[in-house]
């Protein structure tokens, strides 16, 4: 058997050898020692939840079938699964959180670094969320749009929907997560339920389990919408935009200042005062300047916005500070590896932590706050500048790779590029070719990178698979950022990979946006927190048809998932009724109840089910097979 690939960047694979050289330890070289990995954890089976344990069951019958409360493996992989589901609903709902107060404090007068930038966006969410904004001053609608989203982390009434899940779904969805229980009333409640539930002597049934898992998921996506849909408000909703990705982005004579995380919040106010500091980072020596790029999910943030270059995603983020250009790494919240101090302290690289829930040991803490962010934003600048001082040019090798990427394709920027065919109903064109085949099916890439496979290989397979198979391709988070670094978010990509009838829908569509060409072959749709941006397509699509979305040719695919995160979007993917590919094997095989219940249950139960095929060009198959069973249902 021939060894795996580590990646198929070629970026990261010119800078590999040269890290190896240097002793630098990597991810790839963290994850070989840890082989072999524990056989019990990849199977779920191994319960750390009280100190009677660690308990693990013999998954051959030979040993133990209970642990020491008399859990069976049933109860100790659903409970291993909802706790990660409830860590991943946390993590992006405190997103949420943090940018609903901030509109708030914005509302309030309170935050002079930001403004309401999508005033429009503002006034359909606050009709949308019921709040009759018209002839209300902006700020006053602000505040009850921010108050009505908080709401959602407070509301005691169980019986109450949370506003934005209710408000953003078909009513046959609604209705369905209602009759079931698992319609979520308010973030924080799920969340703290779900570890209530699974403490040791609470719920041992793994059905009854996996449907709270089903809840908080929900809760996940109630707090990924509005963490979306508010950024969009103050900082501008995401329209088409040519940029570029990979290291290659990085520049010799630049100050570069790469911005890692997920919060919009710092970043921003990053790029504004690196725009008025850029004559002192000449004057330090650096002759173009100050070079902002972007790492994860804040490069997506930036990038589909601002047109900020993408560096790099997840897996490969250690390597732009071995490049020896990047002179300060400021980072937020969320798939930030703590192994970048230790990089760091092989070059000049200042890595600058910002948040109180998020320090690691060895980088300079900068707190960032809504009232002081301009101040808090030049200090960050300021230590960038005084880094690049510091550069030892020997050891800057700037790998020569990088990729043209047209991003920005918000549900709205979507909705403008259809309205240029047909004005008066923009579904219409989209509908019409999905009725007549020449679109098969949209597919949601989403989900992060994960060494156990080949760093950007899936994704990258089987999006040219399903192009091939005239598939649109829509793509959010570390997905997103393999596409745009590979070079699939081009023109010359959708005539390279689309099959015919796709590309000429897609031709036709650029053409009357004025691309003087087709829309790329992946509509880059932002971060990872930006997924209900395509279940806000398919809402609309749904409700056009009459139908609910487990009827409607759509799938979702993450084939290098990784995260809590990535396991509460797969979740509520689900949830809503997409057929959901994962390409790593989960933790959950050592339970045939939990197995069955997401691959065949949740089917009858939901419509939507899980997909597991870690082979590529066999995922492709199954979602393409997924999708015509959706088109025969509708009978198209």
């Amino acid at each position: 058997m021939s060894k795996m690939k580590n990646t198929i960047d070629p970026a990261v694979n010119y800078l590999l050898p040269l890290a190896k050289k240097a002793g630098i330890e990597t991810v790839w070289d963290r994850f070989a020692a840890m082989k072999p990995q524990c056989g019990f954890g990849e199977l779920g089976v191994c319960c750390r939840i009280c100190w009677k344990g660690p308990c693990r069951i013999d998954p051959f019958g030979n040993g133990p079938q209970r642990g020491v409360c008399g859990a069976d493996a049933n109860t100790i992989v659903a409970r291993n699964l909802a706790r990660m589901i409830a860590g991943g609903a946390a993590s992006h709902s405190d997103h949420g959180r943090h940018i609903a107060l901030t509109l708030l404090e914005v509302g309030e007068g309170h935050a002079p670094a930001y403004r309401i930038k999508d005033e429009q966006k503002l006034r359909s969410i606050a009709e949308k969320l019921n709040l009759a904004p018209a002839d209300k001053d902006i700020r006053q609608v602000a505040k009850e749009v921010a108050l009505a989203s908080l709401e959602d982390y407070s509301r005691q009434n169980y019986s109450i929907p949370c506003n934005w899940t209710k408000s953003t779904m078909t009513a046959e969805r609604v209705d369905k997560l209602l009759d079931l229980g698992i319609m979520p009333h308010n973030i924080d409640a799920v969340i703290a339920e779900i570890m209530a539930r699974t403490h040791v002597g609470c719920d041992a049934d793994a059905a009854n389990i996996l449907l709270g898992g089903l809840k908080g998921a929900l809760a996940d996506y109630n707090g990924m919408c509005l963490s979306t849909e508010l950024s969009d408000v103050l900082f501008g909703t995401p329209e088409p935009v040519v940029t570029t990705a990979n290291l290659g982005v990085l520049k010799e004579d630049a100050v570069n200042i790469a911005v890692h995380g997920h919060n919009p919040l710092l970043s921003e106010i990053v790029c504004d005062v690196a725009l008025k500091m850029n004559e002192e980072a000449k004057k330090a020596g650096a002759k173009e300047g100050i070079n902002i790029v972007g790492i994860c999910c804040t490069g997506n943030e930036v990038m589909m916005r601002r047109g900020i270059p993408l560096a790099t995603n997840y897996l490969s983020q250690e390597m732009a500070i071995i490049t020896g250009a990047v002179d300060a790494m400021v980072v937020d919240v969320q798939c930030i590896m703590p192994a970048i101090t230790g990089v760091a302290e092989c070059f000049h690289t200042e890595i600058i932590t910002t948040m109180p829930v998020n320090k690691i040991t060895g980088a300079t803490h900068i707190e960032f706050r809504e009232d002081s962010a301009i101040d808090s934003a030049r200090k960050i600048v300021e230590l960038a500048i005084d880094a690049f001082k510091r550069r030892d040019r020997r050891k800057v090798n700037i790998p020569d790779y990088k990729q043209t990427a047209i991003a920005g394709f918000s549900a709205e920027a979507i909705m403008a590029a259809l309205s240029k065919i047909d004005a008066k109903d923009p579904l219409k064109p989209l509908i019409d070719n999905i009725i007549n085949g020449n679109i098969q099916g949209i597919a949601l890439f989403a989900g992060c990178n994960n060494p156990r496979t080949t760093h950007d290989n899936n994704f990258m397979t089987i999006a040219k698979e399903l192009a091939k198979n005239n598939v649109l391709i829509l793509a959010t988070g570390c997905g997103a950022g393999t596409f745009a670094k590979n070079g699939l978010m081009t023109q010359e990509a959708t005539e390279a990979y689309a099959g015919d009838s796709l590309k000429a829908v897609l031709t036709t569509i650029g053409k009357a946006a004025g691309l003087n060409g087709p829309l790329p072959l992946v509509l880059h749709m932002g971060s990872c927190v930006d997924n209900s941006r395509a279940v806000n397509v398919a809402v609309t699509i749904a409700n056009k048809l009459g139908v609910d979305l487990d009827k409607l040719p759509l799938v979702a695919s993450a084939p290098e998932f990784m995260s809590e995160k990535a396991v509460a979007i797969g979740t509520w993917a689900v949830a809503l009724g997409l057929p959901t590919h994962i390409g790593i094997v989960p933790q959950i095989m050592g339970s045939s109840v939990v197995v069955e219940f997401l691959t065949e249950k949740a089917k009858d139960l939901l419509g939507g089910y899980f997909i597991v095929e870690t082979d590529p060009k066999q995922a492709a198959a199954k979602l393409v097979a997924a999708i015509k069973e959706r088109r025969k249902g509708l009978g198209i």
